[in-house]
């Protein structure tokens, strides 16, 4: 690929300088609850994709009984153009307390649906598979009705790594192909490639069946209707269960290492598309300007088909079991 890739991309329709439209604006966080959990994270040098990310959504969240954390520190090994966390080597360095970390902070927030993502951990041999899934291993030893969602790195599509996650057995297990596979190498860093996060979305569903897959798709960074649609086929044939688009919004108009925005997707380009994923048989699509793969309404949902689920394994569990008669 060429040095000067950004040159592949499509034209940029929009003045980075111009104000974005009124249906991508929201108000600032304000909330006492929210500044009370900003500063009790604060204290224990805990990371959240909500702060990390700059996610337009963290007020809704914390207030109404989500958040996402973001494992291993805030420092990424992977450089994607679209994304606001620092990258950098962590040289190998891990909080080994951060699962109780975790645990704590989430019975202080009176969470009911926590989300763990991470940065990308190259510098470690198992890519941080096995902190993850400890993580995850706590949070259900304290509380085992927490809906644990992760949303995880590719692990590179190696089988044990993926296992890993699986033997924690979270409840939703996310990985984000971000884009199509016609801007993956001019979106995401070279290391993350379209067809190994499928194969991850893939391993997932193989490893253990019942398990509840997502993704997520960003709009705005001058994809094609045929990309996206074969974008859906392709996360149909590895069986994932949902799928979320959002706005591409960079995360700052003046640095060069972000992507500018090509386009802002209307409101009706979202509802489409939603139409398109339920018609195909996605369990569940959450589709709007300021959706995130973490988003609410789409946890919300997910929370109920989980929660009937448990009910009616409970329900099996406790029938009467009687001998047959020989």
């Amino acid at each position: 690929m060429s040095k000067n890739r950004r040159d592949l991309l499509p034209e940029v329709k929009i003045d980075p300088k111009a104000k974005r439209p009124d249906w991508l604006k929201v108000r600032a966080p304000t909330s006492k609850s929210y500044h009370n959990i900003k500063d009790m994270l604060g204290e224990l040098k805990l990371a959240t994709v909500c702060q990390e990310a700059i996610c337009p959504n963290i007020e809704e969240c914390w207030g109404g009984g989500t958040a996402t954390f973001m494992l291993m520190g805030d420092t990424c090994t992977r450089a994607c153009r679209f994304c606001a966390v620092k990258t950098g080597n962590p040289k190998g360095v891990l909080d080994t307390d951060e699962p109780e970390k975790v645990g704590y902070a989430i019975s202080q927030m009176k969470l009911d649906y926590v989300v763990l993502t991470s940065v990308d951990r190259d510098d470690l041999a198992d890519l941080g598979a096995d902190h993850f899934a400890r993580t995850i291993e706590v949070i259900k030893e304290n509380n085992p009705n927490m809906i644990v969602e992760v949303l995880t790195p590719d692990f590179d599509a190696r089988p044990e790594l993926v296992a890993r996650i699986m033997k924690a057995k979270p409840d939703v297990f996310a990985h984000n192909i971000e884009t199509t596979e016609t801007l993956t190498p001019l979106v995401r860093d070279r290391r993350s490639q379209y067809r190994k996060s499928l194969e991850t979305l893939r391993l997932a569903k193989e490893i253990r069946p019942e398990q509840y897959t997502k993704t997520s798709i960003m709009l705005g960074l001058g994809e094609s209707d045929e990309d996206v649609m074969q974008a859906l086929k392709d996360l149909r044939e590895v069986d994932c269960n949902v799928v979320t688009f959002g706005q591409y919004l960079a995360p700052t108009n003046h640095h060069k290492k972000y992507l500018p925005i090509v386009e802002y997707a209307k409101p009706q380009v979202f509802d489409h598309w939603k139409e398109v994923a339920d018609s195909m048989g996605f369990l569940y699509c959450a589709s709007g300007p300021l959706v995130r793969s973490s988003y609410r309404a789409g946890e919300f949902f997910m929370k109920g088909v989980i929660e009937k689920q448990r009910q009616e394994e409970e329900k099996k569990s406790s029938r009467p079991v009687f001998p047959t008669l020989s």
